[in-house]
């Protein structure tokens, strides 16, 4: 989902400034609604998948229109606190990869998950972090910009990250063609979403008159994603619905909460701490389920789908309870 900076308005021109707040009060709109779309396509794709299955020879198109639509919102001054804070962002972008695919191997374990249903789960947790994790630490007063460039980071490495994960954790379940899979990546990821960071350097002030559209554009790519994979599971839903729900349920949750002790740990300061809770904790499940669906089958493409649900609605209960208690971390010391 696009995603607002409100820390970057400072430094635009008034007209910039306005389309920003624009994009963030739709952005606001978009992650309220947006697991009520999801939930609308993912019935959708369940009872009428002969839809759904003709949508799902497109998905990589949806997510490069996804990614491109993040790359438009996306400025240089969004990546300035790679330098001016590297230890956060290097914390929450190691957090991303080492927490989320070990806790998703954990769980598969644990719950004993079926083979394509395992290699699911791992690969969500292998994925970078989810655009609309900078829309929920927004809403819950935690550190955007830091959001933001954790984000963009873990995307850039998502095409050497995600498919060595998967070949090391996923490996002993099913084969992994990880150099296919990392071409995947920079075809539906690096590429446009570096193009979409190009177009907005050359024409800003265009740009700036469609923000408010973006974050419409990436709700609708992941609900025909989620319409696509649901579709070619219905079988397995029946079947493993309860369980799959329980592992995205788990995988969430420990990630939000081993992802604040770690940056708690690593003396980072508890606005910082609350940034890298949401970082970890949502995932770019489209990229995931698009990811199962290509390589694997639409089945390990379920946990994807589900979890694309189910961390938007935890991201917003995280952000009410976070927001509660904000004003008193506006400033760190750190």
């Amino acid at each position: 989902m696009s995603t607002p900076s409100p820390s970057t308005t400072e430094t635009r021109p008034p007209a910039a400034s306005t389309a920003r707040t624009s994009e963030d009060r739709s952005a606001r709109i978009a992650v309220t609604v947006f697991p009520a779309l999801i939930l609308a396509a993912a019935a959708f794709g369940f009872f009428v998948p002969s839809v759904g299955q003709s949508l799902a020879q497109f998905t990589s198109i949806y997510l490069g229109i996804i990614m491109f639509a993040m790359g438009l919102t996306l400025t240089v001054p969004d990546f300035a606190l790679v330098v001016k804070r590297p230890l956060p962002v290097l914390i929450g972008v190691i957090a991303q990869y080492v927490i989320m695919p070990l806790i998703g191997l954990g769980i598969a374990v644990l719950l004993q998950l079926p083979t394509e249903l395992a290699v699911g789960v791992i690969l969500v947790g292998s994925a970078p972090g989810g655009t609309s994790s900078n829309v929920i630490a927004y809403l819950a007063k935690a550190d955007t910009a830091l959001s933001v460039t954790m984000t963009s980071i873990s995307t850039l490495l998502a095409p050497l990250f995600t498919p060595m994960l998967t070949l090391w954790l996923a490996g002993s379940y099913l084969p992994v063609d990880a150099g296919a899979m990392a071409m995947s990546i920079v075809k539906m990821v690096l590429i446009p979403v570096i193009g979409g960071l190009v177009i907005r350097l050359i024409a800003g002030t265009l740009v700036d008159k469609i923000l408010p559209a973006l974050p419409w554009v990436s709700v609708a790519g992941i609900s025909l994603v989620v319409i696509a994979v649901v579709s070619g599971s219905t079988e397995a839903i029946v079947t493993a619905g309860g369980i799959v729900l329980l592992a995205v349920v788990l995988h969430n949750g420990v990630g939000y909460l081993l992802g604040y002790w770690a940056a708690r740990l690593l003396r980072q300061g508890e606005r910082a701490a609350r940034t890298t809770s949401i970082e970890v904790g949502m995932q770019n499940s489209g990229l995931a389920a698009t990811l199962a669906a290509s390589a694997f089958s639409p089945t390990a493409a379920l946990p994807a789908a589900i979890f694309s649900i189910w961390h938007n609605l935890s991201g917003a209960v995280l952000a009410m309870y976070y927001r509660r208690s904000a004003d008193k971390h506006q400033v760190d010391p750190s």
